[in-house]
């Protein structure tokens, strides 16, 4: 199915590299790391049978809904996984293992963020550390809609980034970036189609 033809992005085949000069992060972007019919095929089938739910958020004593939808997968074997919580699927697992070997990292655990169009988003923040850790490694893989991401130092207001999330990217956070730095996806007003967004991570709980 051919749902985002950008026949600029797709026509090499091949996965770029940007490897981003900044302090305080560890910033990699793959464009194109999942070929044209693998991206079109997660889109779809994640779009239609991901267990999506809503969450909520607390704030001030004052509960919101979470501007999208999100679905937790974890391995069982983990310490403190609840046993309801969904296991990785056959594609989960497909897609785990291609950015570990690309990474170098071992992954147990992924959130998938549904942005269903231009008023879902998520605001500035880091990643917590509650059962993550201070300086956690994250994996992003994209489908869909393209999102800019926008990050900023925390202390160094000078020093701003937006990086464009195509279809089939893959974008590396590790070093220090969620201890130095904040990020977000902003909100549209445009017309858009869905983003699918998968945060694959390494949850370490203690128990």
């Amino acid at each position: 199915m051919n749902l985002f033809d950008d026949t600029e992005l797709f026509t090499s085949g091949k996965s770029s590299v940007t490897v981003f000069d900044l302090p305080d992060t560890d910033l990699v972007l793959y464009e194109n790391f999942f070929d044209k019919e693998e991206s079109d095929y997660y889109y779809t089938a994640f779009l239609n049978t991901t267990p999506w739910k809503e969450a909520d958020w607390e704030i001030y004593g004052n509960t919101f809904k979470v501007p999208r939808m999100i679905s937790w997968h974890e391995d069982s074997q983990n310490a403190g996984a609840l046993p309801q919580t969904p296991e990785l699927t056959e594609d989960l697992n497909a897609i785990r293992r291609k950015i570990e070997a690309e990474s170098q990292v071992s992954y147990n655990s992924v959130l998938l963020n549904l942005y269903r169009n231009g008023n879902d988003g998520v605001g500035w923040h880091s990643d917590r550390t509650e059962n993550f850790g201070e300086n956690q490694i994250i994996g992003s893989v994209s489908f869909g809609e393209t999102r800019p991401f926008r990050l900023r130092h925390k202390t160094r207001k000078d020093l701003k980034l937006e990086i464009p999330l195509n279809h089939g990217s893959f974008l590396l956070m590790a070093g220090t970036t969620q201890t130095f730095w904040e990020h977000q996806i902003p909100k549209t007003a445009k017309v858009i189609l869905p983003r699918i967004n998968l945060t694959f991570r390494r949850v370490n709980r203690k128990i």
